[in-house]
């Protein structure tokens, strides 16, 4: 074997060149993150060929001294850190020290910087050696250019990809910055043409709008939830809305960008029973955590970070989002007060049943969703008769309907009956009660192969849900007892259908076993379109959605409550 060898400088810096600079946009996103560094509070970024030619970022930051302005391409050369235990708790972007002497190692670079307005520094270097040092006039700040990315490596240069693919990226990385840094002017042109024009916004949902319409901005839901010392706040896709434009993914840690499998996941777990298997929403999420909760130093490029707790961060993230698509903004047929109708609030001529109102009653479904002989009461009380109930009307037996003051809203009565059922049978499966009625005349199934091994796969689920059953020999089911949603509640049908969909793998899901169960049976045992409702079964329903955790949308992820405002109805008969 060859002897063990100090490898050269070159070599190594060319080594930590490739741990920081993966393509032009790493280049972009280290020079704007060191100009927010600086404190510049306007940033302009003009790249060309995809970034393969040049990359020019010019701020109005704090800038550099001479002598200073020497030493930063020096590597692990930094003014943010002092000590290693600055290293717990950093708030800083570009932290490291690396970013300019990598980029100097594999480019022509030029940085104009002034400490004040009048004279100041400029300085030439290539291939990780200063060239050149010299005096220009320029504003308070720093340019940075960059050209012939990679020239010195040309074996790297072949791995970039096309000018349009290299600016897209670029463009993701400005995307992130801008998100995160809503506070700045931030400019960006691409081969003469100017692609971002972002003034600063004081909210995320500003910046959202700026960057995809205000349209897009808000359908967003708004996330703002505080578990112990976690603050997450933030935007999120309404489910009736997921998979019906591009996915957008975006999360910051105490204001840096990172990239996070774990927080997405548990922000989807979030969405479990709202959307179809393989629809992912859009997510952009801001955490919050004590500084030594965290650790931002394990990836090169600070895109990746490490948790002390990351189990309690993950369910943070899951109930605040759940908590926010449990409230009337993430439906599409609520607006600024849920369940609103006919006037206002305080003594006029209308009334309003608030959600909050809705949340205490305990979801009793009148003769649909009665509490079975023998069985204990649910734990809320419902609400009383006198309850502001808006007048509702069924259409087509299948869809109520009730007015508000900003227009029309529909309810599907199988879709908010399937929700309330699923809710109220998750509940019974997690808690372990199992309120049930004997039959007068057992049942019996006979069962082909695939659903009989269904039936044994979910036994012990159907059996905590309220349902007696026991073998008869072969695949014969014998039913002596089963759960009473509601007086409708057609058993034999009930079940043969949820094997039937269980045995084809039509609910099949990511979801936990004990879900998919509650979801299918739910969506078998709830009230269907063509069934007739009497007025009180209408005011019941309307009541138990109304206390539900997630009451706009169904298992399947469809709507649940389509609202048509006044404007459109007006429109439709020309009216405007």
């Amino acid at each position: 074997m060859p002897r063990i060898a100090v490898l050269p400088n070159t070599v190594v810096d060319q080594i930590a060149a490739g741990e920081v600079i993966e393509r032009p946009a790493s280049i972009v996103k280290e020079l704007l993150e060191n100009a927010l560094d600086a404190g510049a509070r306007s940033v302009e970024i003009d790249v060309t060929d995809g970034g393969r030619s040049r990359i020019r970022v010019a701020d109005d930051g704090t800038g550099m001294p001479r002598d200073d302005a020497i030493l930063a391409l020096a590597r692990h050369a930094t003014s943010k850190i002092r000590r290693t235990d600055d290293l717990v708790g950093v708030g800083t972007f570009g932290f490291r020290g690396e970013a300019l002497a990598a980029i100097a190692s594999i480019s022509a670079i030029e940085i104009e910087t002034a400490a004040q307005d009048g004279a100041g520094t400029l300085l030439r270097a290539e291939n990780g050696e200063v060239r050149d040092v010299g005096e220009c006039s320029r504003r308070r700040g720093t340019t940075v250019t960059v050209t012939r990315v990679f020239s010195n490596t040309p074996s790297r240069l072949t791995f970039l990809r096309s000018p349009r693919s290299e600016w897209r990226a670029t463009a993701d990385a400005l995307t992130s910055i801008a998100l995160a840094r809503r506070d700045v002017r931030l400019t960006a042109t691409h081969d003469g043409r100017q692609t971002f024009a972002l003034a600063p916004v004081s909210s995320l949902r500003g910046r959202v709008a700026a960057l995809w319409g205000g349209a897009y901005a808000d359908g967003l839901v708004a996330v703002d939830d505080v578990t112990g010392s976690i603050h997450v706040s933030g935007l999120v896709e309404r489910p009736g809305d997921a998979g019906t434009a591009a996915r957008r993914i975006f999360l910051s840690v105490n204001g840096r960008t990172v990239r996070d499998h774990g927080i997405v996941r548990a922000a989807e777990a979030a969405y479990r029973s709202t959307l179809p298997a393989g629809v992912r929403p859009s997510l952009l999420l801001e955490l919050t955590v004590p500084g030594d909760l965290v650790d931002v130093n394990v990836h090169p490029m600070k895109a990746e970070v490490r948790f002390r707790d990351r189990w309690m961060l993950e369910r943070a993230v899951e109930a605040a989002i759940r908590r926010a698509l449990g409230t009337h903004e993430s439906a599409p047929a609520l607006g600024s007060r849920a369940w609103s109708f006919g006037g206002t609030q305080n003594g006029g001529v209308g009334t309003v049943v608030d959600t909050e109102v809705l949340r205490r009653a305990d979801g009793g479904f009148g003769p649909l969703l009665d509490t079975p002989p023998g069985s204990a009461a649910p734990d809320s009380a419902r609400l009383p008769d006198d309850a502001p109930i808006p007048p509702l009307v069924q259409l087509r037996d299948t869809y109520l309907m009730f007015e508000r003051d900003d227009g029309i809203v529909l309810i599907d009565q199988h879709s908010a009956h399937e929700r309330v059922l699923f809710e109220r049978f998750l509940g019974t499966l997690e808690r372990g009660e199992a309120p049930s009625q004997r039959l007068l005349f057992p049942l019996t199934l006979h069962l082909g192969p695939a659903e009989a091994d269904a039936f044994e796969e979910h036994q012990d689920l159907f059996t905590a849900l309220g349902f007696e059953v026991e073998g008869f020999g072969g695949h014969t089911l014998i039913i002596r007892a089963v759960p009473m949603p509601h007086p409708r509640f057609d058993a034999e049908r009930c079940i043969r259908e949820t094997l039937d969909a269980l045995a084809g793998s039509r609910f099949a899901s990511a979801a936990p076993r004990h879900e998919r169960l509650a979801a299918t049976v739910a969506c078998k045992a709830a009230i269907k379109a063509g069934d007739a409702l009497s007025a009180a079964e209408m005011r019941a329903l309307f009541s138990a959605l109304g206390a539900t955790a997630l009451p706009a949308h169904d298992v399947h992820g469809r709507a649940t409550i389509v609202h048509v405002p006044w404007d459109e109805v007006d429109r439709r008969f020309g009216r405007r």
